[in-house]
């Protein structure tokens, strides 16, 4: 939002610079940005009549001009343009000029003869050229004939202005217009605001009512539909002052309709639109939901198909405008119109939003109607367009105006009392003060009684609706500068991080250290990504759920799981010949309970990494080897035992993603820990990877549950330990983890680890049979074993695995 202060001055007082009354808007909450000076370079820039005009003595294109500018003495200057003569009055830059475009005007000679300055051109002045005529776009920039001679061009170009320049808070929709922005620096400047009387002359012998039908068949997106008939439409430039006054606030001027709507907008905040009034078919305007694959033909002349629930306002046949973003094509303002329908609407501010970025549409009016208007205002608006147009005469006005008000605006009372305030505050303002502040702001009291006080709020004021939002215009206003400093009163406490916190950071400084590398992406995903991965087709996580503003098409769902992200990184990196890669990521994926969601989503905290390619960094003295199963099954041990996860077994699993023959589950009782296992040659070949990767997953959650928390010291053992191989053939399918825990359960008192050392299928044994041999330890803490003692745990546990797996010593 943009204003110039002389847009401003025409209806308060301002004795302030405008840097100080920028810093009062500031320091009141309605931040100004910037302080633009139109007159930039300009100082030095009188207008000058030509009284002589010569050729030069030595040129043949070259004139020599006589200028007065106003002084005592005629002013010699020398140009090249071919479009001055005598007479005419233009823009003279004197010398120490330093124009807008850099150009700095000193004395010199041209083919020896003195210039003293330097006729301007409307590019020399960045003048916006899109609004001159043609003839003035190029060549020396020509002033009327009654332009007065030896005045500060800046005067005579209307550029002897300030522009402030807003950044405000959505909330603040009221300060998007010159009204809001006047209620604000009446109060800052202590002056008394003239706003215009608006009268409007209905001198058409026609009725609105009979000549244009309203309609609101979507109640929830327009609450208020409001609408004035002009007959007799002479289409035009507008006056200077009003195009001035739009180029202040950025508009460019177009017509004498177009520029009183645009005015009117920015004057008052209520956006309009106006239609010729003969291509509405059927003579009726209903603001209604588009239908799905609807044609929309927008001023831009840009044809787009609506994706249906967009909120158009469409005639008998058509859709005539996608409403408050931009008007249709059909029904725009052009010199065959006669009559004109002059729309002013409110429109729901989340429903412009969401249309305004489907379609890549952003407008003055879409940015007021985002931040939520003034329903009240709409009669208001299309009177004081109505007498701008009449007052041109540029129209007649029919008689009424088309108002469609299903629900009219509740008024919002706020019942509060000055301890209220000021406590919150950390104040002490009297009462008297704060009614005052209130009254200045257009609050109406409904009671003044104290202790209590109630105020109607203003209906331009929609974000005003609880004490606290009082509270707040109180201190705004009374001045933050005046509100005292005061320490916070509470027990002082020192922040850390959560235990999960620590333990995810953990978890990535071991697999850090391991030489794998974090990457870090979006949580979203593509519908494809589950059939790509396997994922069976009665998942949750085909579950997903859908974005309503994606930030692109590509990426529409919220991703349920992590190997999505995994994969896309992976394949990034061997599309550009990067074929080694070990990447994890920590990061939370999101079930929804039902869809569509109807309450917050379970996020869960997942772990996924992946490897693939070389062992080794590639180097003279390293082997070429590649990763295999083993590797990332290392990674996952080393994790859990510096995570301190033991106990643990692991089993052959299953799982969508993985190889079914090469995949391996970590199992804690009945948790599953981790999987790991080789990629599916399937999913491979659908990312298009025709490499062997290896991944696994684990719940971070589980991995958090089962981490030892309570460690206490022990002393190294002082009495030697005795070992004992057991080596034996059980079936193929029995895992070796099986054996183990069976070994470690009949182990007896003294038993304190074993290991698996061999496993060997071939020569000399059955083809369905498999040989594992394993190191037991025994060990007490306060005397030597025997063997005796050793061989007694050792006879039991090989009795149990025979028991239990029917197994053969081997010896």
């Amino acid at each position: 939002m943009q204003v110039s202060t002389k847009w401003l001055q025409d209806y308060i007082k301002i004795d302030c610079t405008a840097e100080e009354l920028a810093d009062k808007f500031t320091m009141a909450g309605v931040p100004v940005e910037n302080v633009i000076h139109a007159d930039e370079g300009l100082d030095k820039v009188v207008t000058g009549k030509i009284e002589k005009l010569e050729s030069h003595p030595d040129s043949d294109h070259l004139q020599v001009c006589q200028m007065n500018v106003g002084t005592n003495e005629l002013l010699q200057i020398v140009t090249g343009a071919p479009n001055v003569k005598q007479g005419q009055i233009v823009p003279v830059a004197l010398v120490g000029a330093h124009l807008p475009n850099g150009q700095k005007i000193s004395k010199g000679k041209l083919r020896g003869v003195a210039s003293n300055g330097m006729l301007c051109s409307a590019d020399e002045l960045k003048l916006d050229l899109e609004n001159l005529p043609e003839e003035q776009k190029t060549g020396i920039y020509i002033l009327p004939e009654d332009t007065p001679i030896g005045v500060p061009a800046k005067e005579v170009l209307g550029l002897d202005d300030v522009v402030l320049e807003f950044e405000l808070t959505a909330n603040r929709g009221d300060c998007f217009s010159v009204f809001g922005l006047i209620h604000e620096a009446s109060i800052l400047t202590n002056q008394i605001p003239t706003l215009p009387t608006i009268i409007v002359n209905e001198d058409d012998k026609n009725d609105a009512k009979d000549l244009i039908k309203i309609q609101i068949d979507a109640p929830d997106l327009c609450s208020r539909f409001s609408a004035r008939v002009l007959k007799n439409v002479k289409l035009g430039p507008s006056p200077d002052w009003m195009q001035q006054r739009l180029a202040g606030a950025g508009i460019r001027a177009i017509n004498n309709v177009v520029d009183v709507t645009n005015f009117v907008m920015v004057e008052i905040g209520q956006p309009m639109h106006a239609y010729d009034y003969d291509e509405i078919t059927g003579h009726i305007l209903n603001a209604r939901r588009a239908v799905e694959g609807e044609q929309l033909h927008t001023l831009d002349d840009s044809n787009r198909l609506a994706k249906g629930g967009e909120l158009v306002i469409a005639d008998a046949e058509k859709a005539a405008g996608l409403a408050g973003v931009m008007g249709g094509f059909e029904t725009e303002i052009t010199e065959k119109t006669k009559t004109v329908v002059l729309e002013a609407a409110s429109f729901n501010s989340a429903s412009i939003r969401r249309t305004s970025r489907a379609v890549g549409l952003h407008s003055e009016a879409s940015g007021r109607f985002e931040r939520g208007v003034d329903e009240c205002k709409t009669i208001l608006a299309l009177d004081r367009a109505a007498q701008f147009l009449q007052d041109m005469g540029a129209c007649t006005v029919c008689k009424g105006i088309v108002d469609v008000y299903p629900n009219p605006k509740a008024e919002v009372t706020i019942e509060f009392t000055p301890e209220q305030i000021n406590s919150r505050l950390g104040t002490n303002i009297e009462a008297e003060t704060i009614i005052d502040i209130l009254t200045k702001l257009g609050f109406e009291f409904v009671s003044k009684k104290l202790p209590t006080l109630s105020v109607k709020v203003p209906s331009w004021r929609g974000d005003v609706t609880l004490m606290e939002d009082i509270s707040e215009e109180i201190a705004r206003i009374y001045g933050f500068d005046n509100i005292p400093s005061t320490l916070p009163i509470g027990e002082t406490t020192q922040g850390h991080q959560s235990d999960m916190q620590n333990f995810v950071d953990k978890i990535k400084s071991v697999l850090v250290s391991l030489g794998m590398n974090e990457e870090l992406s979006f949580s979203f995903t593509n519908p494809t990504m589950f059939d790509k991965l396997n994922v069976p087709a009665d998942s949750q996580l085909r579950q997903a759920i859908p974005i309503m503003n994606p930030l692109t098409d590509e990426y529409p769902l919220v991703r349920t799981t992590l190997l999505s992200s995994l994969m896309e990184n992976v394949l990034r990196n061997y599309s550009r010949k990067n074929e080694d890669v070990r990447l994890f990521e920590v990061a939370p994926v999101f079930y929804p309970k039902a869809l569509p969601i109807t309450e917050q989503p379970t996020e869960v905290l997942k772990l996924a990494g992946l490897i693939m390619g070389r062992r080794e960094p590639k180097g003279w003295a390293q082997n070429v080897n590649e990763v295999d199963f083993y590797d990332a099954k290392g990674i996952v041990e080393t994790l859990f035992n510096v995570i301190a996860i033991d106990r643990y077994t692991v089993e052959a699993g299953e799982h969508f993603a993985l190889h079914p023959g090469k995949t391996a589950v970590f199992k804690k009782g009945r948790d599953v820990l981790a999987t790991v296992g080789e990629v599916h040659p399937a999913v491979a070949n659908a990312f298009g990877i025709p490499k062997k990767m290896y991944m696994f997953e684990a719940d971070v959650a589980t991995l958090l549950k089962y981490t030892a928390k309570n460690f206490k010291y022990e002393q190294l053992p002082k009495y030697p330990a005795i070992t004992r191989d057991l080596a034996v053939l059980v079936d193929k399918d029995i895992a070796a983890g099986d054996v183990e825990k069976t070994i470690a359960q009949n182990g007896g008192g003294f038993f304190k680890d074993v290991t698996l050392f061999d496993v060997y299928t071939g020569d000399r044994i059955a083809a369905d049979k498999k040989s594992l041999a394993f190191n037991i330890k025994f060990q007490s803490t306060n005397r030597t074993l025997t063997d005796e003692e050793a061989d007694d745990a050792f006879t039991k546990i090989l009795a149990a695995v025979k028991k239990q797996f029917n197994a053969e010593l081997r010896s």
